[in-house]
């Protein structure tokens, strides 16, 4: 995979959480899942964007972790 690819993966996968949300219930606890879960899939495609301008080796392996956070985060919330 390149890196067009994955951005595309990326923001493929984010707008097809929002449109998920849709679907929640509107309530306090709803709300609340709904921002963390949309924060949660938006954040790995812009810090991938991110990435791909960093200053060194490890900025990148850096900001690339914190794609993988926001996703291990976004799924345990959505199990």
């Amino acid at each position: 995979m390149n890196k067009q690819e994955l951005e595309n993966r990326l923001i493929d996968f984010a707008s097809s959480i929002i449109r998920l949300t849709i679907t929640f219930e509107k309530n306090y606890a709803g709300n609340h899942l709904l921002g963390q879960i949309i924060r949660s899939s938006t954040s790995p495609a812009l810090n991938y964007g991110e990435a791909q301008s960093a200053e060194s080796k490890k900025d990148f392996i850096h900001k690339m972790g914190i794609c993988l956070k926001e996703l291990r985060k976004l799924l345990f919330v959505l199990k």
